[in-house]
């Protein structure tokens, strides 16, 4: 069991603060997204820190968790958090997620939804994604589209 399910075990739906990870992989200037399982909306390959656990090492975990691909290198862009990433999961949880986003062009592996979190993998190009995103992801798209990453288009 996961330390956040531990925490919710004893507090139930409150707000609790989650600390995580997600990724921004890169294939030929492509966007990898995930269509979450639990709400059918897309969002970004990362999860929660457990504890003992640098940042990095969560990212590594989470990436090949959920796609089946291994992380070769990472490259740290920001770390999230504030009023837009204050979330309410669809079992009714609410969490005050922040969140750290690395960057990887080299990885190991072909996506695919690895776990059960996810039922499709797809990489998008940063000029065409998809609208129906899950609500913290908007936050850290945004500033992935006004970043230096986005602009030189890799």
């Amino acid at each position: 069991m996961s330390y956040v399910m531990e925490m919710r075990a004893l507090i139930g739906s409150r707000p609790f603060i989650v600390i995580g990870t997600c990724l921004f992989v890169f294939r030929e200037n492509k966007l990898l997204m995930e269509r979450r399982s639990d709400n059918g909306l897309w969002g970004l390959p990362g999860g929660s820190m457990e504890p003992g656990e640098t940042l990095e090492q969560c990212a590594r975990r989470e990436l090949l968790e959920e796609t089946g691909i291994k992380a070769i290198d990472l490259e740290f862009f920001h770390t999230f958090s504030g009023p837009e990433l204050h979330h309410f999961y669809p079992n009714g949880d609410e969490a005050y997620i922040v969140t750290t986003a690395f960057v990887t062009r080299n990885f190991e592996g072909e996506p695919r939804a690895a776990d059960e979190e996810s039922f499709e993998m797809r990489f998008f190009d940063l000029d065409d994604l998809p609208q129906d995103l899950n609500p913290p992801t908007r936050a850290v798209l945004k500033k992935l589209l006004e970043s230096d990453l986005a602009k030189a288009k890799h």
